[in-house]
């Protein structure tokens, strides 16, 4: 009996969300935000043991340093390629069938590895050279080990891209679910190696991240594989689909570069700040990244295959109503939830992380860098709608000046609010950055419908 009523109710849902794109949309997100939420839950699990493990000592300030470029090599190659991939993909497989996609997917996956590994070498040889001058407040015993995790962490950057593209793909066939969940591997191996390994140390969650991510990508080719999707690479001449793959991926990347070195200056100012600055900066914003991943990975995720879908079919009626849907939703809810937030950040930090070698002062300066990272919610889920837009419109060339306005806004907001309330005047600017990137994002968007709607 309750198989079936779960059976109707499954039936319901499925039928209901076909009827029109917004609700697909609605739909897939639903399904992407579940899931992320059990990941972001496990993701802060792992930063709560993390912070009464190793509070806000020079370990974590190095892993943070040792991270951040990785990350941002991750950002800039692999996430910039799938939003170039992605559009292109969908429309091979749309208008010429699925034999001339998986060929473009072929095709693309040498470029993908040849680039990162070229860039991965690259960043360990001139490592001992840029990291001083990254982190100018570290002492010499404190860059020694942040390069040693540098060299530790390198492997990610191969590791992430192949994750990105192949999730990339799965959801361009409309299979979200697997795809949000498999992170979860990640976080859940930190926390029980930090817990379980204590002589290991901040190498770790370095382990939790190197395995969790092999095996992210192990579970991912077992997917694509099932749906009949071959991931074997092929080094064919580029065709006109390569190439405008490759013409949009340099625009993305362009802009990805701009945009992820603002994360690059705040962390360098924040190291030239007490120590201790580098770490509590990090946790600030990962306690405000829960709901921010929440809505952007949900929503992001599910919006590109439909507004790819839409543009290729030229539906601009379509796409400025979903748009103004959706803006008016996410603003409904991330207001109150970021105000909420803001009030009630010191107890909010004061009961999650404050134990341990976490103390009170530590709660003091993370709540306030907390609670100023909350004011960039609305703004910076707004944004990423109207980016994964524009990338669907394959106009990724007007995200290389939205990202130089915000890194100009960024350095010069830093350098305003810093001297006044330190690390979180750089979290202050942030917020600034986010909400000057959404306005001119908007501007643009709305001009470039009208245009073509008219044509």
């Amino acid at each position: 009996m309750k198989n079936r009523q779960l059976h109707h109710v499954l039936s319901f849902w499925k039928n209901h969300s076909k009827k029109s794109i917004n609700r697909q949309i609605l739909s897939t997100t639903a399904i992407v935000t579940g899931m992320t939420i059990l990941v972001k839950i496990v993701s802060v699990s792992k930063e709560f043991v993390v912070a009464w493990s190793f509070g806000t000592g020079d370990a974590v300030d190095a892993l943070v340093i040792a991270l951040l470029l990785p990350m941002f090599i991750t950002s800039v190659a692999a996430h910039s390629f799938r939003q170039a991939f992605i559009p292109v993909y969908i429309r091979v497989r749309e208008q010429e069938g699925k034999q001339y996609a998986q060929g473009l997917l072929s095709s693309s996956l040498p470029y993908v590895v040849g680039i990162l590994s070229l860039i991965t070498i690259i960043m360990v040889l001139f490592a001992r050279l840029y990291l001083p001058e990254i982190a100018t407040g570290f002492s010499p015993n404190k860059i020694e080990l942040t390069y040693r995790l540098l060299l530790r962490t390198s492997p990610l950057i191969i590791l992430n891209g192949i994750v990105t593209i192949w999730q990339a793909v799965l959801n361009a066939e409309e299979r979200f679910a697997i795809a949000a969940l498999l992170p979860i591997l990640i976080p859940a191996l930190g926390i029980v190696l930090v817990l379980k390994t204590s002589f290991l140390g901040i190498n770790a969650l370095i382990i939790g991240m190197l395995v969790g991510t092999l095996l992210q990508a192990i579970f991912l080719g077992v997917s694509l594989h099932q749906k009949g999707i071959s991931l074997v690479p092929k080094f064919n001449n580029l065709d006109s689909n390569l190439k405008e793959i490759f013409k949009l991926y340099g625009a993305s990347a362009t802009a990805a570069f701009l945009m992820g070195s603002t994360k690059i200056v705040d962390q360098s100012m924040a190291a030239m700040l007490a120590p201790g600055s580098v770490a509590a900066l990090s946790y600030g914003y990962k306690l405000t990244a829960l709901p921010l991943n929440l809505a952007t990975i949900g929503l992001g995720t599910a919006v590109t295959p439909y507004f790819s879908k839409m543009t290729t079919s030229e539906d601009w009626q379509g796409i400025r109503n979903t748009l103004k849907s959706y803006l008016r939703l996410i603003f409904i809810v991330t207001i109150p939830l970021a105000l909420t937030i803001f009030i009630f950040s010191v107890p909010i930090v004061e009961i999650l992380l404050q134990r341990g070698e976490f103390t009170a002062k530590d709660t003091n300066l993370v709540a306030q860098i907390q609670s100023l990272y909350t004011l960039q919610l609305p703004f910076y889920v707004a944004n990423i709608f109207i980016v994964r837009l524009i990338t669907s419109m394959r106009m990724n060339h007007v995200l290389i000046w939205i990202s130089a306005l915000n890194l100009f806004t960024n350095i010069t907001f830093n350098f305003l609010f810093t001297p006044l309330i330190g690390a979180a005047g750089i979290a202050l600017s942030t917020s600034l950055v986010y909400l000057i990137c959404f306005l001119a994002s908007l501007t643009f968007i709305y001009q470039r419908i009208q245009k073509a709607h008219q044509q």
